[in-house]
């Protein structure tokens, strides 16, 4: 049966485009509380949150995550980080050596952190406001973390803009329930059948929404998107900041 909380899940879409309006103080800080009442790890909270409102900081970041307008354009911009500095510092504070070399802290922290953003985001839509998350904010994240001061062990995994929504975009269909939930074992048998029919599904979508100069579906997507390897740097970079993902 559905709920006021269920409805607001289900009615998801990504907002680009925002009135100018600001995002009231008491509004944002309500909205920012419902990020530590995530769930985390062993309660290890390994994230932190960036809030960037200067226009300045997020022409900066727009560059940086693709030229995204969306980015400077949105009232408040938020950064989302997986933050294993200020563990550090509580080992230090015990006489303690943090040991977060393993490919498990970073998955830990990358978990804590998502849902973290996911909480923010649907707070901020019960307040009415819209947001989109930023994967490009790791297209160059050794920048992204020198505009932001960021410090060793901390990783910029997300960015959010948030805003009162000036469009009214269309919700993108998702996978058929049976490609996705399975009941007591991996049911291998149904994912081609449910493939092709969404691959049906989602070429009609992106037809009728690009009044047919877009027709390949999200099976072709994907396969061209995931054919090569992505943000490469990625890697790299989190073993500057003190991860040997060993």
């Amino acid at each position: 049966m559905p709920t006021e909380v269920t409805q607001l899940i289900k009615s998801h879409r990504s907002i680009r485009q925002y009135k100018d309006q600001p995002i009231a103080e008491e509004v944002l800080q309500e909205i920012l509380d419902c990020a530590q009442w995530a769930p985390s790890s062993h309660h290890v909270q390994a994230y932190s949150v960036i809030v960037v409102r200067s226009s300045e900081v997020k022409e900066k970041l727009s560059a940086l995550a693709g030229n995204q307008r969306w980015v400077k354009e949105c009232p408040v911009f938020l950064v989302f980080c997986a933050d294993y500095y200020r563990l550090q510092q509580v080992c230090e504070m015990h006489g303690q050596t943090l040991a977060a070399d393993e490919v498990e802290s970073l998955l830990v922290g990358a978990v804590d952190t998502a849902l973290a953003a996911e909480n923010v985001l649907l707070a901020a839509r019960s307040h009415g406001l819209g947001g989109v998350m930023i994967g490009g904010i790791r297209n160059n994240p050794r920048e992204v973390a020198n505009v932001l001061g960021l410090p060793t062990l901390t990783v910029p995994l997300m960015g959010m803009c948030l805003g009162y929504p000036a469009q009214d975009v269309q919700q993108k269909p998702r996978l058929p329930k049976r490609a996705v939930i399975h009941e007591e074992r991996y049911q291998t048998e149904r994912i081609a059948g449910a493939l092709e029919e969404y691959e049906q599904t989602t070429s009609e979508y992106y037809s009728e929404r690009t009044n047919g100069q877009r027709t390949d579906g999200w099976t072709k997507q994907m396969a061209d998107y995931l054919n090569k390897p992505r943000r490469a740097h990625v890697t790299p970079f989190i073993k500057e900041q003190g991860m040997r993902l060993t």
